[in-house]
């Protein structure tokens, strides 16, 4: 009988012990493990964040090995040369669109930088350093692009006895692809609006034409004569974007070093914006200064 209740008793304390360990976690083991998961986002959220952006700037510079292949296509195509500036077309810094539909027309999604695929508010012609711009109609089939990239516009060809093109001096052009240190010289890359073509007008810092964006995407009071702006958006992180160059290579560039590509024959490389031309941190734009100097 002894024996019999003894181990009924012995019984009973095992199954309270296993439903004592089936309770679960107390509040404060529970608290302690959303502590700990809460504490690995903070730390993987950034790691994962700087990833998807390196994976996109990669696409984006897959892009720009593309377009190397359709430019030089292009020009072996004709003889060398850059696309002239097309009559029929309203927006000449535009011509490239038009003149490489041919090359491109498949595959219409090299039109767009993987970091800046949204369409800006409005449909407008000009975007931003995530946003697309609307090329407008032209050309033969009078159809309409989107996209995020722009082409260096001191690289078109001339008609026989034109001398400037949108009061740019031709023979400044590159006009064929046939030059030397071609790896500084930008063709097309992450660009706001269509193209613009980059240069110190009469050696002023401040002009327009040159001139660095006084805050990140700026368009306005730019407008179309913001040359330099058009280019310099941070759309990769800390200060870079890709382009792809005269010897067909494609590259990132960072923001501030651009002022040190051949952007045309006469560009001046040292100039007011460069640490050889004298540029001291405080004369950059707030958002800029924590950029990269060249």
């Amino acid at each position: 009988m002894c024996s019999s209740m003894g181990l009924n008793q012995s019984k009973t304390a095992i199954t309270r012990g296993k439903k004592r360990n089936l309770t679960g976690f107390t509040l404060i083991e529970l608290l302690v493990v959303i502590a700990i998961i809460a504490l690995l986002l903070a730390i993987l959220m950034p790691a994962l964040s700087r990833v998807k952006k390196q994976a996109r700037s990669s696409a984006c510079k897959a892009n720009m090995h593309s377009w190397a292949q359709i430019w030089a296509m292009y020009c072996q195509d004709n003889d060398g040369y850059f696309c002239e500036e097309q009559r029929n077309v309203g927006w000449p810094r535009g011509n490239w669109i038009v003149a490489l539909r041919p090359y491109y027309r498949t595959k219409m999604g090299i039109l767009l930088c993987p970091s800046a695929k949204k369409r800006t508010l409005g449909m407008n012609n000009y975007g931003s350093f995530d946003r697309t711009y609307i090329m407008g109609s032209g050309g033969m089939d009078n159809r309409q692009e989107e996209a995020s990239y722009g082409a260096n516009c001191w690289i078109f060809n001339s008609r026989t006895g034109q001398t400037e093109i949108q009061s740019r001096p031709v023979k400044w052009n590159w006009k064929t692809a046939d030059a030397k240190g071609g790896n500084e010289i930008p063709i097309f890359g992450d660009a706001m609006w269509r193209g613009g073509g980059p240069f110190y007008q009469n050696g002023s810092m401040t002009s327009n034409r040159i001139a660095p964006p006084e805050f990140h995407g700026q368009w306005e009071p730019s407008r179309a004569s913001g040359e330099m702006r058009h280019f310099m958006i941070d759309r990769h992180s800390n200060g870079r974007v890709n382009h792809m160059f005269l010897d067909w290579s494609a590259r990132e560039v960072n923001l501030k070093e651009l002022y040190k590509l051949k952007w045309h024959r006469t560009f001046n490389q040292v100039g007011g914006w460069t640490l050889a031309g004298g540029v001291q941190p405080s004369t950059w734009p707030e958002w800029m200064r924590k950029y990269k100097e060249f």
